[in-house]
């Protein structure tokens, strides 16, 4: 007779994560309808995918080499203004570069710089959440205090007295935002490990003598994951926001490294005779961090079932 029930129960467990596996699949396959049908997202996603193609294959794809100067060529419009140079689609520079070349290895940085200080910050700020919400008590009034303290500064006078001090590079910069940028992952994840320390598998967790390490990891940290992964996505875009000002203010990476901020920069001396210097990159900015924000969005109601 138990035999029997065990197996009825083994099979109904079965059953029911057969159903959860189909349910979640049904829901993929809405969005990814949903992705490719709406013109919206789906230009959105063209678009990102472009830049990335851009920052994979930028030597094959640019036309010139970025850092080659010809005063000869300086300030010339692109191909739809009268004085264009064949050659030159989208102008040149006041030094004579290739305006299209740079922005190809502009997105480079942007999404070197984008998704490696998304990385750190949410590094940091996921352990700090796991470990605030997970103990509580002193440990969590101690880290929220901190939190509190960090987010009375802000981020942008934060992030140019840390780069001030430091050396300007790529690598610190992606340091500089991903350090000033953890309270958001931190106080996200704290808020769901406050609730889930609590549920009945936690709880048997504990009871078959599991540690706390094993606990945060293995059974909490997954469960964190979505609400993560969508913050994550939706952060890439104020970290190439954030480069690009940093750039635009001279405190981001040195002026040998191509950025569509420091392009931004170089070009603000010619708004009158050479608006496109300015304009075309803030324009490539505008449109890579909207496409992010669309997708972004899009992700959200993937992975969030209450959605």
């Amino acid at each position: 007779m138990m035999n029997t029930e065990t197996k009825v129960k083994k099979k109904n467990i079965s059953q029911l994560e057969e159903a959860k596996r189909v349910t979640s699949k049904d829901r993929w396959l809405y969005f990814l309808r949903q992705l490719v049908t709406n013109p919206v997202t789906l230009v959105a996603a063209s678009i990102l995918i472009l830049v990335i193609i851009f920052a994979l294959f930028a030597p094959f794809l640019a036309p010139h080499d970025p850092s080659l100067q010809s005063l000869s060529l300086r300030l010339k419009p692109p191909v739809w203004l009268e004085g264009s140079v064949e050659g030159y689609p989208l102008g040149t520079d006041a030094l004579g570069r290739d305006l299209l070349s740079r922005i190809i290895f502009g997105s480079r940085v942007s999404l070197i710089v984008g998704i490696a200080a998304v990385f750190v910050q949410g590094t940091i700020g996921v352990l700090v959440g796991l470990v605030a919400g997970y103990y509580g008590g002193r440990v969590d009034s101690i880290i929220m205090r901190i939190s509190d303290i960090q987010q009375t500064i802000p981020f942008l006078i934060l992030a140019i007295a840390v780069t001030a001090i430091l050396d300007a590079s790529l690598t610190n910069v992606i340091i500089v935002l991903g350090i000033t940028g953890w309270v958001t992952y931190g106080r996200i994840v704290r808020g769901q490990v406050l609730s889930l320390r609590e549920r009945e598998f936690v709880e048997a967790a504990r009871a078959l003598g599991s540690s706390n390490g094993r606990i945060i990891f293995r059974h909490i940290l997954p469960n964190v994951v979505g609400a993560v992964t969508v913050v994550s996505t939706l952060t890439i875009s104020t970290m190439i926001l954030a480069e690009a000002s940093l750039s635009f203010l001279g405190f981001g990476v040195p002026p040998s490294i191509i950025t569509w901020g420091g392009m931004v920069t170089a070009g603000r001396d010619y708004l009158a005779n050479g608006w496109w210097v300015s304009v075309i990159p803030g324009i490539a900015i505008f449109a890579t961090v909207l496409s992010i924000n669309v997708l972004g969005d899009w992700l959200r109601e993937a992975i969030d079932p209450t959605l």
